[in-house]
């Protein structure tokens, strides 16, 4: 790893969000397979969409399908997003992310009914929290459904999220 190696990124897509979202869940910030399909978790080996998709008991859309998650998003009143706008990173790995410019989580939750933020993993709650920390709402941080994190299982990760989603399925 060179310091030339790293690239200036910006986001590249802007945030899923309706009046309606009751949830907002943020990433750390787009992997290279994301920004060039121009839509959340776009890598085939991110489980973030399968484990949505049984959370919700619905159905787990195709990797190059963007109108049928935004779908399965709207139906469950789900807004996504990220903590970082913008900075300077080394292909995709949080581990390498440097110069963050946040993302305008206030702008985000401004007109919606979002009630809580789930953080897709560590590197999303770090950067949420520096910068956004104060906010009043309810904020979980839960394991990454990153293939990096395969130490956890999608039965290990559906039963993390849950709690996400209890208000959701009634209980």
């Amino acid at each position: 790893m060179k310091e030339n190696d790293y690239q200036k990124i910006d986001h590249g897509f802007g945030p899923f969000v309706l009046p309606d979202s009751e949830i907002l869940i943020l990433g750390s910030f787009p992997s290279v397979r994301s920004r060039a399909q121009q839509f959340f978790y776009g890598h085939p080996q991110n489980r973030f969409w399968p484990l949505l998709a049984s959370l919700l008991d619905d159905e787990v859309p195709q990797l190059e399908d963007i109108p049928a998650k935004k779908k399965i998003l709207e139906k469950h009143h789900i807004a996504m997003y990220d903590s970082i706008e913008s900075c300077e990173i080394l292909g995709s790995s949080d581990a390498h992310i440097r110069n963050v410019v946040p993302a305008d989580i206030p702008g985000i939750l401004a007109g919606t009914k979002i009630e809580t933020i789930c953080c897709n993993g560590a590197a999303s709650y770090k950067y949420f929290m520096k910068y956004h920390g104060s906010l009043p709402i309810r904020v979980l941080k839960l394991p990454s459904t990153s293939p990096a994190n395969a130490a956890w299982t999608l039965e290990k990760l559906k039963e993390a999220w849950s709690v996400a989603f209890k208000k959701e399925k009634g209980v």
